[in-house]
């Protein structure tokens, strides 16, 4: 099987730091090669893999004033769509742009939905729904007016997290600094809470971070560590007493919350999105509705057991447990 795995070319793959979509087109490559198939990664020329490799943007473009996205976005899919018959299935991480040349080329096309960036751009999908083929990262970011092949949950590389048994002393926002993300509400359940918190993400919205998070931090009980890398990271997680998760959107998936457990960190979250599904709630952590909810739980999360979180996370949320989903994804596809 000649598989060709699109991955965006807004960073490298896998990211340097932030890069959610990247991370999970590496996490398929790498584990597709893993078990022996033909895999060529369409990502940037910086980008890694034990795959082939193929590019047309040298650099990512995000952060670069002197590359247009779109015009890079349109170069990009384009030069796997050019040489498309060369592969048995296209896996599109990619959004909906790719599906525009589903019915000019040969190879099926299966694309992850990633969540939904507006309704506005569902009826893209809607038009290539009896010719392509959609995976879901978990069943409650499904649309109603589209059909799906399979569910199936982003998978965590293993290797770049370790487990800890003891709890930590801090709790931990991990994520987009953006007002969806519920940075300012973390801040919030610090306060009430009278523990430390430490934040660490990418600053998305600016005007939001200068009016509702930069007048907390004070290097004592808010820091703000800036946009950790994968050894960062780990070492946040893993001395985490909790992960703060208070979204203010329907999050699709939430990777920041599986790995967190499988460090064996247990995490309070607002019941939105995926998080009942990602969550045992009482288990693994708290699924709460407000602020001061979330900041009672925390004094509950001690008695919680981190073996368990990290158990939980492990039969779940691994790479290995994705990979095997997408091949039978694949199979389905290509027996038709």
């Amino acid at each position: 099987m000649r598989i060709a795995v699109l991955s965006p070319a807004a960073w490298r793959t896998p990211p340097e730091k932030y890069g959610p979509w990247e991370q999970i087109a590496s996490n398929t490559a790498e584990g597709l090669v893993e078990r022996g198939l033909d895999v060529t990664l369409f990502a940037t020329g910086d980008s890694i893999t034990k795959g082939q490799l193929e590019y047309i943007c040298k650099k990512p473009y995000s952060g670069n004033e002197t590359m247009d996205p779109k015009v890079w976005e349109c170069l990009h899919i384009s030069h796997l769509m050019e040489k498309s018959d060369s592969f048995d299935i296209i896996h599109n991480h990619y959004d909906f742009l790719p599906l525009t040349y589903s019915r000019l080329i040969p190879t099926p096309m299966v694309t992850t939905i990633h969540g939904f960036s507006s309704p506005r751009i569902i009826p893209v999908y809607k038009k290539y729904n009896s010719t392509g083929y959609y995976v879901s990262v978990s069943n409650s970011d499904r649309s109603p007016e589209l059909e799906y092949i399979a569910t199936v949950y982003n998978g965590i590389r293993t290797g770049e997290f370790s487990f800890q048994p003891d709890h930590g002393k801090y709790l931990l926002f991990f994520g987009r600094i953006h007002p969806e993300k519920g940075t300012y509400e973390s801040i919030r359940i610090a306060k009430e809470t009278g523990m430390q918190l430490i934040i660490s993400g990418l600053i998305q919205d600016h005007v939001y971070f200068n009016v509702k998070v930069k007048p907390w931090l004070n290097d004592r009980d808010i820091i703000y560590v800036g946009n950790s890398g994968p050894a960062e990271r780990n070492k946040l997680l893993v001395n985490a007493y909790a992960l703060l998760h208070p979204v203010n959107f329907d999050e699709p998936f939430g990777l920041s919350v599986a790995e967190s457990m499988f460090c064996g960190t247990p995490v309070i979250a607002f019941r939105r999105g995926s998080m009942p599904e990602l969550i045992d709630d009482g288990k693994t952590g708290f699924l709460v509705q407000s602020v001061n909810e979330a900041a009672e739980k925390t004094r509950e999360i001690k008695n919680l057991s981190r073996v368990y979180c990290h158990q939980w996370a492990k039969e779940r949320f691994t790479m290995d447990k994705m990979v095997a989903d997408y091949l039978q994804v694949y199979e389905t596809i290509l027996s038709k």
